[in-house]
């Protein structure tokens, strides 16, 4: 039973460290905003500075990867304070549908336009890679 504890308190300690690593990039993205005063929200910054950190190896994938994980697959169930709100405010809705309407289908296809372009741009610059590493 000794030789147990420690191994149960390793995987018990896990989800916490992780969910640590997180909230530092987070407070550090809050940090940046408060120090700079830009309009971007402190958790986008956060998880730039988390993604930058993970692509030059500051920090190891195992390190995020379980809680990650697990925020991704219960993501819905992070949207009900949302969602609540917005049914708070039912009555400015009504009134104003027609240009939140407007707003989310014009955003939408600037968005289609948008990504189907760069991805244009990007299989013609794969293209023409592959095409001068062949040779022809």
């Amino acid at each position: 039973m000794i030789t147990f504890a420690p191994a149960l308190l390793k995987m018990s300690m896990r989800p916490i460290l992780q969910f640590g690593i997180i909230f530092v990039f987070l407070a550090v993205g809050e940090f940046v905003v408060k120090c700079t005063g830009i309009t971007v929200p402190s958790s986008i910054i956060g998880m730039l500075l988390l993604a930058l950190s993970l692509k030059l190896g500051i920090v190891r994938l195992e390190w995020v990867d379980r809680i990650s994980a697990f925020i991704v697959h219960n993501l819905g169930f992070f949207f009900v304070p949302a969602g609540v709100g917005l049914m708070k405010c039912l009555g400015l809705l009504a009134d104003q549908w027609i240009p939140i309407v407007g707003a989310s289908v014009g955003s939408t296809v600037v968005i289609i336009a948008v990504t189907g372009w760069v991805h244009q741009l990007v299989r013609r610059s794969m293209s023409r890679r592959q095409r001068r590493s062949v040779g022809i």
